[in-house]
This record gives C-alpha cells, sequence and structure tokens, in this order.
C-alpha cells in the first residue's frame, strides 16, 4: 500500500470505483471486547439483567448493523451480504464480553468495514443495556483479524 485510495489525485475525498474489479468470494473476521465490572458481567451471564437477553440483542443488533455500513461509513460501498455470523462470550478473565463477526459477500469489494461496524454496534448495544448499572465500562481491541478475497487476496492479523 503506497496510496490512500479514497483520495483523488487533487486530495478530494472519493468512493473508490470497483466497477473493473472481478467479483470474487470475500470474508473478514473482526473482533472487540467490553470490560466491566464483575457485578454486571454475572448479570449478563445469568440473564438478570431487567432488560433481558442482553447478548441476543447485541446480536442482532451487530447483525443488523452490517447492512447499514454504507449509511454511517460515507465513502464505503452498498453490499449485498451472503453470510454474517456474531459471536459474544463472556470471559470472566479479563472480566469482559468478547465479541467475534464473520462477514461475506461475492462481490467487488471486501467486507472490512462491515465486520468492524458489526462488532462495535454489538458492543454499544451491551454498553446502552447495562450503563445503568455501569457507565464504567470500556470497549478495546477492536481489530480485523482476518480477511480473504480480492486482489490482496488473504492477510491475518499477526498475534
Amino acid at each position: 500500500m503506497s496510496e490512500l485510495t479514497h483520495f483523488d489525485g487533487g486530495g478530494r475525498a472519493r468512493m473508490v470505483d470497483v466497477g473493473d474489479k472481478p467479483i470474487s468470494r470475500r470474508c473478514a473476521v473482526a473482533e472487540g471486547r467490553i470490560t466491566m465490572q464483575p457485578a454486571t458481567l454475572a448479570l449478563i451471564g445469568e440473564g438478570g439483567h431487567h432488560k433481558g437477553d442482553v447478548l441476543g440483542v447485541a446480536r442482532v443488533a451487530g447483525i443488523m448493523a452490517t447492512k447499514k455500513t454504507a449509511e454511517l461509513v460515507p465513502l464505503c460501498h452498498p453490499l449485498s451480504l451472503t453470510h454474517v455470523s456474531l459471536d459474544l462470550e463472556i470471559c470472566p478473565e479479563p472480566c469482559c464480553v468478547r465479541c467475534r463477526a464473520r462477514v461475506e459477500t461475492d462481490g467487488r469489494t471486501g467486507v472490512e468495514m462491515e465486520a468492524l461496524t458489526a462488532v462495535q454496534i454489538a458492543l454499544l448495544t451491551v454498553y446502552d443495556m447495562c450503563k445503568a448499572v455501569d457507565r464504567g465500562m470500556s470497549m478495546e481491541g477492536l481489530h480485523l483479524v482476518e480477511k480473504s478475497g480480492g486482489r490482496s487476496g488473504h492477510w491475518q492479523r499477526e498475534e
């Protein structure tokens, strides 16, 4: 990568032209976590939160967010997604909920932004549902884990 592709020669923002790219199977995996007080994590895990199934609602919010990515991130292309999975895991050490999203499409551009958006919105939903008992929660470590497809091929984050 030697240039920022979302700017034209004059430095003006633009949507990248993907019209000449071949259609290929594309996949992206992203993850992040939200840390919280042990009592908050216990409420989520026991299903004792008065708002109901926190992780179930967060999962649906993350999946829905993938379909809205182009509306939220100005230069993203609207995509027809073929698959979205979102897993939320309660982790006692560190005291957090981890989120991992996998997004797939057959298209001309990748789904990295959709996977990252899914994770962030799912974690924001956990925050929203639990803020009444723990305003000190912190979303951390949002990152792309892996992507495949397209001209650049496969990429995986080094741990």
